[in-house]
């Protein structure tokens, strides 16, 4: 709606859908606020909920659900022929992965704009950046190094009152059968400009990672990667969910003849702007466009409808994910992991969608895999 406002074009939230009664109150009394009604019978609850909002005549849907279910309904939006802004991840496994891209080349040959959350492509700082590495600012890229650190915090052991499934979606941010782990769910960002400023996604991956602090679910709280591109290039890459530790949200890469170092500041309530580190010696190039980059995806999505002009990012953000997946089964494994592997792999996290939407969920166990243990 504020992109909307941007581009000075009639944009109308007409339709909700959600699990959850008191999720989808707590958005319908938001967006009163805001002066916008929607009514009771174009708010839809349950697992199979989307499908009504799919089959009704909207033009564009927001999907913001847990990553598990995006593969599901990306596939559904563009089913019907619908243009879609999807939060990151793409997926949380390799099968999922590739569904989304399959999506993404059915909405490029119905002309559909898939716009990703991976808002970084869309802010003026990485742009300039990007553009002016990619005009040979630094020489070549031979190396760099990656980070999402912050804090996190834990989920809590699932009360004996509370079905497997409710708590599995309410508390999806714990569990890597729902978000992909924090590696995937939240560091997609970083991988994603990795494989952006590199213009490649990495052939093989070797990574380590633990549980040190986190109770409930199934996560790990550190991930360290070793991501191996084309020409033997190597990026390490660092994410951690840990309070009161080092935090960054950043980006180096390191070429023949200088260093782009691309940062995301951030303050004290673990919020984060990006910005570009002025040490860097790169002449950047003047970006336009809004201040914020949640604002200028949906301004980039918007205009792209209006002109009938389609933008597709859904191949994009399937390659970061699936980047981030294979960090996380190298690090569950303690295996080398290639990214042909993955797009041979058979491996669907569970439960599925396909679980939820038939009452068959079974949670699993409340505590991390143990690297060595597990196969891929």
């Amino acid at each position: 709606m504020q992109a909307a406002q941007v581009l000075d074009v009639d944009v109308r939230m007409v339709m909700l859908a959600d699990v959850f009664k008191d999720r989808l109150s707590q958005c319908r009394k938001s967006l009163d606020k805001r002066g916008v009604n929607v009514p009771d019978k174009h708010c839809h609850l349950g697992f199979d909920a989307y499908k009504k909002v799919m089959d009704s005549d909207v033009d564009l849907v927001i999907l913001a659900t847990p990553p598990n279910f995006r593969p599901v309904h990306l596939e559904a939006a563009v089913e019907q022929d619908k243009h879609v802004f999807m939060e990151k991840p793409a997926a949380v496994d390799p099968v999922g992965c590739r569904r989304v891209m399959a999506a993404g080349r059915r909405a490029d040959a119905k002309g559909l704009t898939v716009v990703a959350g991976t808002q970084r492509r869309h802010e003026r700082n990485y742009l300039a950046a990007a553009r002016a590495v990619s005009e040979g600012a630094i020489g070549k890229v031979v190396g760099g190094t990656i980070h999402f650190c912050l804090g996190g915090g834990s989920i809590g052991f699932k009360p004996a009152d509370v079905p497997d499934w409710e708590w599995m979606v309410r508390r999806w941010g714990g569990w890597s059968e729902m978000s992909g782990d924090h590696i995937v769910e939240q560091h997609v960002h970083s991988v994603d400009v990795m494989n952006w400023f590199l213009g490649a996604h990495p052939v093989s991956c070797v990574s380590f990672g633990e549980r040190a602090r986190r109770t409930g679910g199934d996560m790990y709280d550190f991930f360290s990667t070793d991501y191996e591109f084309p020409d033997e290039v190597h990026i390490h890459s660092m994410c951690r969910q840990i309070p009161r530790c080092w935090n960054r949200i950043g980006q180096l890469f390191r070429g023949e003849r200088g260093v782009a170092d691309i940062t995301g500041l951030v303050s004290a309530d673990d919020y984060y702007v990006g910005g570009l580190d002025r040490k860097s010696p790169i002449e950047l190039p003047e970006i336009k466009g809004h201040e914020s980059p949640y604002v200028q995806e949906h301004v980039d999505l918007l205009r792209s409808i209006l002109r009938q002009e389609p933008i597709n990012e859904a191949q994009n953000v399937a390659n970061a994910t699936l980047a981030a997946v294979m960090g996380r089964i190298s690090a569950y494994t303690g295996r080398k992991i290639t990214w042909n592997e993955l797009m041979e792999s058979d491996l669907e996290c569970k439960p599925t969608p396909a679980d939820f939407e038939s009452e068959q969920v079974t949670m699993p166990a409340e505590r991390a895999p143990v690297a060595g243990e597990i196969s891929a």
